[in-house]
């Protein structure tokens, strides 16, 4: 734990967070065929995000200042990562949510915390079914479908 870093990602994460509520306010409230208008979501994970980014600066006034400890740098995590989110927006559209949602999941979790593969694919699943059937079937918005192959 870093305080001065950690600060800093918070107040980045809260703009970051303010600005996606602020410019979701600027999308249409409604869209042809779906209940659900394109301003929700990105309403909701900006006031997540903000939340968190809030919760992050008060944990940090508990800190005990650490000086001269510096945690190792972890770059092949990072751009493993990364790779994997490129990757996933450029599928997005073509192989689906909910398969590149998963795949993504699992890559991330692995490269965090190698082992518990069981685990890290049951959760990876639960959470882009249940991502989907939420938004989707529930709430009646729209995401990228499933494949062609797959219907």
């Amino acid at each position: 734990m870093n305080k001065t870093a950690d600060r800093i990602a918070a107040v980045a994460f809260l703009a970051v967070g303010s600005l996606f509520m602020a410019e979701s306010l600027r999308l249409s409230k409604s869209a042809y065929g779906s209940a659900v208008g394109p301003n929700v979501f990105p309403f909701l994970l900006g006031l997540v995000l903000a939340l968190l980014s809030i919760k992050l600066l008060f944990e940090t006034r508990g800190y005990k200042d650490s000086a001269g400890e510096k945690p190792p740098r972890q770059y092949k995590k990072f751009l493993i990562i990364f790779i994997a989110a490129v990757f996933y927006a450029a599928l997005l559209e073509t192989v689906g949510y909910v398969i590149t949602t998963f795949l993504f999941l699992v890559i991330g979790f692995q490269t965090m915390e190698k082992g518990a593969l069981w685990k890290s694919i049951a959760i990876a699943a639960g959470f882009s079914l249940g991502v989907y059937g939420l938004y989707v079937k529930l709430l009646q918005g729209t995401l990228p479908s499933w494949p062609i192959w797959f219907q």
